[in-house]
């Protein structure tokens, strides 16, 4: 809804006074909920309805929210599903603007159910009132000590992080494991079947939170994904990183499963591609997902990829260096004039890299942690420095052994010049052992997990450059192409027709003459004087090769002759196929082949997909997918996550490819499939035939949303 603005949800989110509608000495949620009001100290801010006017969580209450003298900002709905909608009508009349429903039964619960959920948000909007949920547990605000919901939350100190969850029960789950781990949250906002408000409106909401540095979302579908790109791309804009925990998987609707193009595109996938460009950090647990938004949030933008890891264990610096291969973080060497600063107050028998293992000789001499991790900081290569040692969870902290090498080690993080952090060697919780250690050393933060945390700045590193690209980014304006009426944009084409198509958005593609008969094919052959291609035309057969279709390197009349009659015999043999003739084409040299398709994804529009062309594309399943529109610029770097790119860069006497041209034809295929509008569902480009700068397709396939 285009109302539901960050402005609006400050009186959900920030109310003076909670009204709690249904409290009940019986009820689990009613007792949670006021609980955690006492546990904030906020229960002048609580107003307790129960019907019968009975003394609930040893308070007088009122029998409905007309008796309550104060007006009340937000209603926490804890009654049953069958009377929900008489006391919403009870609470717009008395001019409540924002309910939270808690009970279930609604999209959750089938067809009825949705009925009965439309009928809420119906009523709402006849109110002006905003509703969170149904079917979920509320939200807690720590920033100003506002806990509306029924699972057990306590205050923090530093609150800075915010979670999201599309699932209320596992949300009790990620709350005690922030709090175990000290990532102290600004808000916990649990979002059930999002009725009308989505977990992309409380993202634009939270990107305006000051107290809030990084926010982490459970998901398990991305519902209204416009509102949740645009408030993705506002929190981009302002520095303020996102990690989404997305679970779950469903098939693409109204898509082509004939084209390759839909085989490489997914729906997981495209929430991959969707949440990349978004510049979203996407992790697989519930501990990466709150450890990496607490890390983001102590880091922030970081100017570099590469980590330095400075540690007093080098079984630990091993381990990490491990990890570091198999998740693609950079550790990177270290400059000779790093090296030379190092050894010069290092060890005689320390070895000088990256991870940096200081020695028993850091025990000896303190100081060799903070002169470390000032040299790590330095250096021209590095973006981010990681401190690796134990702290201890339990035990008396004064006597604890290594107390002392805390405040070398807090020195060098405070004055470290480029974004650092302690790394506590295992997941542990954070304690008052944990506290007292961090305050005498002068450390502010403690992350929790080296891999885990190494993975969480491997991560972050990739989301501070996604975030220069996007303030980089001239907006894409897609070229004006000519193209088809929307008249003529609907039937079966064949590769005939799709190249007529690209040829007139100018995009190059392989010579070839359309013949009716053998003897027609035959002249061609001779007119292209080379070993030729011969391809059924029918607007019916996609994967001509599949049905014995296609013919490659025939010479001489009567082979031609021939080739044109298999091929087209082929053809007929197809039920409902009709066979147009064939197509004749010169043969290509041996040369880099790439796919280009767009297919389009139901929620998210038209996704671009780039793979190796040709039988490759089926046996590497090697792929990248991005949303249009797309700048050559960014086209171009697609190319660098095939894992094969390499063979675009000349192999076996092979020319090189031109990356840039490659980036510009990308861009330009996507503008067309653009500017083809809602009739196309696919567009397939396979194989693209490059030689150095020598690029042109050698076959097409295009689909409109009315074959018929």
């Amino acid at each position: 809804m285009s109302d539901i603005t960050p402005d609006r949800l400050r009186t959900m989110f920030q109310p003076r006074n909670v009204a709690f509608i249904g409290a009940s000495n019986k009820s689990t949620f009613s007792a949670m909920a006021y609980t955690n009001m006492v546990t904030f100290g906020s229960t002048e801010r609580a107003f307790l309805v129960n019907g019968r006017g009975a003394e609930t969580h040893g308070r007088a209450t009122y029998t409905s929210i007309t008796e309550i003298p104060e007006p009340i900002d937000l209603a926490f709905m804890m009654v049953p599903q069958a009377v929900t909608l008489g006391v919403l009508r009870e609470l717009g009349d008395a001019g409540v603007k924002n309910a939270v429903i808690l009970s279930s039964g609604y999209a959750d619960a089938g067809p009825a159910g949705k009925a009965a959920q439309d009928e809420l948000v119906a009523t709402a909007e006849e109110y002006g009132m905003l509703l969170l949920g149904p079917n979920h547990l509320g939200f807690a605000n720590f920033v100003d000590r506002i806990p509306v919901c029924s699972i057990q939350v306590r205050p923090n100190d530093n609150p800075s992080v915010a979670l999201l969850s599309q699932s209320g029960a596992s949300s009790a789950a990620m709350v005690d494991f922030a709090t175990m781990i000290a990532v102290d949250l600004s808000y916990a906002v649990t979002l059930g079947n999002e009725a009308m408000i989505t977990a992309g409106h409380v993202l634009d909401f939270l990107v305006d939170d000051e107290s809030t540095k990084a926010i982490a979302i459970f998901m398990e579908t991305i519902r209204e994904p416009e509102t949740f790109m645009r408030a993705a791309r506002r929190a981009a804009a302002a520095h303020k990183p996102i990690v989404v925990l997305k679970a779950g998987s469903s098939e693409l609707s109204a898509r082509t499963a004939a084209a390759h193009t839909g085989a490489l595109v997914g729906d997981d996938k495209v929430i991959d591609a969707v949440l990349r460009e978004l510049g979203v950090m996407r992790v697989d647990s519930v501990e990466d997902m709150l450890l990496t938004a607490g890390a983001a949030a102590h880091l922030g933008v970081i100017p570099r990829p590469g980590i330095g890891i400075v540690s007093i264990s080098g079984g630990a610096c091993d381990i990490l260096a491990d990890h570091a291969a198999r998740v693609g973080a950079d550790l990177p060497a270290l400059s000779e004039a790093t090296t030379e600063r190092i050894k010069g107050f290092f060890a005689d028998y320390g070895t000088v890299q990256n991870p940096l293992d200081v020695t028993g000789a850091a025990i000896i001499d303190p100081t060799i942690f903070d002169k470390s991790i000032a040299a790590m900081s330095d250096d021209p290569l590095v973006g981010t420095v990681g401190v690796l040692m134990s702290m201890p969870w339990e035990g008396d902290p004064d006597t604890y052994s290594g107390r002392e090498l805390f405040p070398p080690i807090g020195k060098g993080l405070r004055e470290a010049h480029v974004p650092s952090i302690f790394i506590n060697q295992i997941t542990q919780p954070t304690s008052d052992t944990t506290r007292s250690l961090s305050a005498y050393g002068g450390i502010d933060y403690v992350s929790s997990g080296m891999t885990a945390t190494l993975s969480a700045m491997h991560l972050i590193g990739q989301w501070s450059q996604r975030c220069r690209e996007l303030a980089e980014d001239v907006p894409v304006i897609p070229r004006n192409l000519t193209v088809p009426s929307p008249q003529e944009r609907h039937g079966e084409w064949s590769e005939a027709q799709a190249r007529d198509l690209l040829s007139a958005a100018g995009i190059p593609v392989v010579p070839a003459i359309i013949t009716r008969t053998a003897e027609e094919a035959v002249t061609a052959a001779r007119e292209l004087n080379s070993a030729v291609a011969v391809k059924v035309i029918s607007p019916e057969i996609m994967h001509k090769s599949d049905i014995g279709g296609v013919r490659l390197g025939v010479r001489g009349d009567g082979a031609v002759r021939e080739a044109f009659k298999e091929v087209t015999a082929a053809g007929r043999a197809v039920p409902g196929a009709i066979v147009e003739g064939a197509l004749i084409s010169p043969m290509r040299g041996r040369a880099a082949e790439l796919l280009i398709g767009v297919v389009r994804d139901p929620d998210f529009g038209l996704m671009l997909a780039v793979a190796l062309g040709g039988v490759l594309v089926e046996i590497l399943h090697d792929s990248v997918i991005m949303p249009l529109p797309v700048t050559p610029k960014r086209a171009a770097a697609l190319l660098n996550h095939l894992k094969a790119s390499h063979v675009f860069d000349g192999y076996r006497g092979t020319p090189a490819a031109d990356r840039a041209q490659l980036g510009e034809l990308i861009a330009h295929v996507g503008d067309l499939a653009l500017a083809l509008g809602d009739e196309l569902v696919s567009l397939e480009l396979n194989p693209l035939r490059i030689n150095g700068t020598q690029v042109e397709a050698l076959d097409a396939v295009v689909e409109w949303k009315d074959k018929l």
